[in-house]
């Protein structure tokens, strides 16, 4: 299983065991027979939508490949309390040294999916599709937007490197929108697609100037009223991507304006794990 994770997510998860083993899991080692065989479930003790089920595999591979780990279910499930999502067998001292480093990541994953449900569900029945943005935890962005994904949401740029993203200190920088924009494809030989933040009906009447038409356009921190104004002027020419005061009790609101995307920074800054325990029982 572990060779079946991007090397990315394999590095990710050989960093979190070294800071937490560092010599030695010392309660384990002197608590435990050497010979002790363990055996465990996972139960999800909160309603939820499950994300990470690779990755704790990964997590029992790397610290002993020997562990038996069994998923009972798929990241993108939905799961409720009480539900057993997976069991787990082998050496005892292995499974108890892995078994915090597997429940951090299953549960912070499965609590942005869980949220990223929630948004999903609030804009169902309109054209609105949920995106992640780049507030994520530092060494964890590749887990934080696939969890995203897990629960039905969509990922924006992984870095600064994927897409250019025009906002306001660049357009300030470089004296204007237009020129901001010349500059960029002076240099964008690779034909990344380019976005470009706007905070006004006037910034959007310029965007909209630009010929060849932008990949897409960010309304930045506008009122629901102001956006529909958008995207009536946009009608259509260029995706609209709405940011800035998202939350569950805007979003739907925001997305019946018609704007094509909503990115929303409290998917992965602002994170509730799942809880979800392992519990482990000693084989007769």
């Amino acid at each position: 299983m572990k060779d079946a994770l991007p090397q990315s997510v394999q590095a990710i998860i050989q960093r979190a065991l070294e800071e937490d083993l560092g010599e030695g899991d010392v309660t384990s080692l002197w608590t435990l027979p050497a010979d002790s065989v363990l055996e465990g479930t996972f139960l999800v003790k909160a309603n939820g939508v499950l994300s990470g089920m690779a990755v704790v595999a990964g997590v029992f591979v790397l610290v002993d490949h020997r562990i038996e780990f069994t998923p009972l279910a798929s990241d993108g499930d939905a799961v409720s309390a009480g539900d057993i999502i997976g069991s787990v067998r082998g050496p005892g001292v292995s499974i108890l040294t892995a078994e915090r480093t597997a429940l951090n990541f299953l549960q912070r994953m499965s609590g942005i999916a869980t949220l990223t449900r929630r948004y999903v569900d609030a804009t169902a029945g309109t054209r609105a599709i949920i995106l992640d943005t780049r507030k994520t935890v530092p060494g964890l962005r590749a887990l934080d937007k696939w969890a995203v994904r897990s629960g039905g949401g969509q990922n924006h740029r992984f870095g600064l490197f994927d897409m250019v993203m025009v906002k306001d200190n660049h357009i300030a920088g470089a004296g204007g929108i237009a020129e901001a924009v010349t500059g960029v494809r002076a240099s964008n030989h690779a034909g990344l697609p380019v976005e470009v933040e706007v905070k006004s009906l006037d910034e959007l009447r310029e965007a909209l100037a630009l010929n060849p038409p932008l990949d897409r356009i960010m309304l930045d921190n506008m009122s629901p009223a102001i956006m529909q104004q958008a995207v009536e002027m946009t009608a259509g020419r260029v995706p609209l991507e709405a940011s800035g005061g998202v939350n569950l009790q805007t979003v739907a609101e925001i997305a019946a304006t018609g704007v094509d995307y909503i990115s929303v920074g409290a998917l992965t800054h602002s994170v509730t794990a799942l809880d979800i325990s392992l519990d482990i029982a000693e084989l007769s």
